[in-house]
This record gives C-alpha cells, sequence and structure tokens, in this order.
C-alpha cells in the first residue's frame, strides 16, 4: 500500500482536473504547482534552500500559466524535492513519515500527465487519430497531385 496509495492519489488528481473545464483547467494546474512549490516553507528543514526551491517554483509555475510543459516540469521538480526531504529534509506532513516518499511517488503521475497536455483521460480513448483530418488533406493533395 506504500506504493500503490500515492500513485492512486496521483491518478485520483487527474480524474478530478479533468472535470474541470478546459479553459481554466492548465491556469488552475498552475496555481496548484505554485502551491506544492511553496509546501515545505513553514518546515522542511533545509533552511534557505526552502526559500531558494519555492522561487524557481515560482518561476515554473508562472510559465506554466500559458504551458503545459512547464507544469510538468513544476511536478518534476517537486518530485526531486520531495525526494530531497525524505533522505535529508524532514516530511511533507510532519506526523507521516513517509508522505514525502509518497510524494514524490504521486507527482510524476501529474506530471507526465501535463506534459501529455492536460487532456482528460476520456478524450484521449475517444481520440482516434493525433491530427484530426490529416489523412483526409494527404489523400486530396495526392489525388491533386494525379489529376495534374
Amino acid at each position: 500500500m506504500r506504493y500503490l496509495a500515492p500513485l492512486l492519489v496521483g491518478l485520483l488528481y487527474v480524474t478530478l482536473m479533468s472535470l474541470v473545464p478546459e479553459r481554466h483547467r492548465r491556469r488552475l494546474n498552475a496555481v496548484m504547482v505554485a502551491g506544492a512549490g511553496a509546501a515545505y516553507l513553514s518546515g522542511g528543514g533545509l533552511g534557505g534552500w526552502e526559500f531558494a526551491f519555492t522561487a524557481v517554483a515560482t518561476c515554473v509555475a508562472y510559465k506554466g500559466l500559458d504551458s503545459w510543459t512547464f507544469i510538468g516540469i513544476g511536478w518534476l521538480l517537486h518530485t526531486a524535492w520531495d525526494v530531497v526531504h525524505h533522505l535529508k529534509g524532514h516530511p511533507i506532513i510532519p506526523f507521516a513519515h513517509d508522505a514525502s516518499f509518497g510524494c514524490a511517488l504521486c507527482d510524476p503521475v501529474i506530471a507526465v500527465w501535463c506534459l501529455g497536455g492536460g487532456r482528460a483521460p476520456w478524450d484521449w480513448a475517444r481520440r482516434t487519430d493525433e491530427f484530426p483530418g490529416a489523412g483526409r488533406s494527404a489523400l486530396r493533395t495526392r489525388s491533386a497531385t494525379l489529376k495534374e
């Protein structure tokens, strides 16, 4: 359960965020990754490095307002920060010793979703072609060339 629960939390996050209308989804996720970047500020145990990481995470989250890629990068940076805290700092939840470890398993699930464009999973299942209409255009071009 130590490994499965964080992965399920990541999938739950993706599912719930997919319910947010697409026009708001990217910006809300940028805000979420900014918040995650500041999660260790009040007691992560790494002193001034906590502020440095929060500054980097804030910059990446700001770029994420317009880019799913930067949001994904932000979650991957937070994953690395979780690992550092699991090994050398304090856990993200003070009374749960393995909380940072769990967060390090959960965050990459979210990052992969963000790097994939933050689309709802059920949209991926319905999608049959990455470039709808591309085959039709290619056929038109080829038939036009053959007629000449």
